[in-house]
């Protein structure tokens, strides 16, 4: 998604003379849902994105412009005393992306930046990382940095057995923890082998990454070339 910029709704700026009040102190509740302010600040304001483009307004009835009126309006209505600015965010015909995250962008918010420049360091590695990539944060799986269409179970099964490296898991195990009771496409222990046949044709010469041990199951073998992307979470064989 590439970078939006943002122009301001001038007609829209209202600004009050008169001095700002106190801010009453936040009760102990709306302490625990606002992030701490810094020894030595103080609080002046706060900023609401709105993702909304031009299209789902008019859906909804309304417009950008009127949307921004009545939400000023409603601070006014609310502390007269407020000031306030408005900004579009505007982006590239057909750029993706999510309109709160273009919003984002387009206002330089700190964090919406940090996860841009990490995204495009996550595709330059992809594009350097020759053999697999196997990104459970994202749940994709790239050779040879192609991108391989998995379906939801292929990516489930193959990320269960990295997450239990090492370990040998059998085909019980796989069938309790990826499908539910009463699931049509459940598999029984004889037919989980055609998953793992399917899974294994789309890793190709990579194959050997997901090995049978003979009249117990199947174990992950990690090799040089391949790279995990871990989420968050940690392996529940792991607390």
């Amino acid at each position: 998604m590439s970078l939006a910029h943002a122009t301001t709704l001038a007609p829209t700026v209202v600004r009050s003379t008169a001095p700002a009040a106190s801010a009453p102190a936040p009760s102990t509740q709306q302490g625990r849902n606002l992030r701490a302010v810094p020894e030595g600040t103080e609080a002046r304001g706060f900023v609401l994105y709105v993702g909304i483009d031009d299209a789902k307004a008019a859906a909804a009835g309304t417009s950008l412009g009127a949307i921004v009126h009545a939400l000023k309006a409603l601070a006014a209505d609310l502390a007269p005393e407020s000031e306030t600015y408005a900004a579009v965010a505007l982006a590239p015909q057909g750029a993706g992306g999510r309109d709160v995250d273009v919003v984002r962008l387009a206002l330089q918010d700190p964090s919406a930046l940090a996860r841009h420049r990490e995204a495009d360091t996550e595709e330059e590695l992809d594009r350097a990382h020759a053999g697999v990539v196997i990104d459970i944060s994202r749940k994709r799986l790239i050779l040879d940095n192609d991108s391989v269409g998995l379906t939801y179970k292929e990516f489930e099964l193959l990320q269960y057995l990295v997450l239990r490296e090492g370990r040998t898991i059998d085909r019980a195990e796989l069938i309790s923890s990826l499908w539910k009771a009463g699931d049509d496409d459940a598999p029984n222990e004889r037919t989980i082998d055609v998953h793992v046949r399917r899974l294994r044709a789309k890793l190709g010469r990579y194959e050997d990454i997901v090995r049978t041990v003979r009249g117990v199951g199947y174990r992950f073998d990690r090799h040089a070339d391949v790279s995990i992307r871990h989420a968050a979470a940690h392996s529940p064989d792991f607390i």
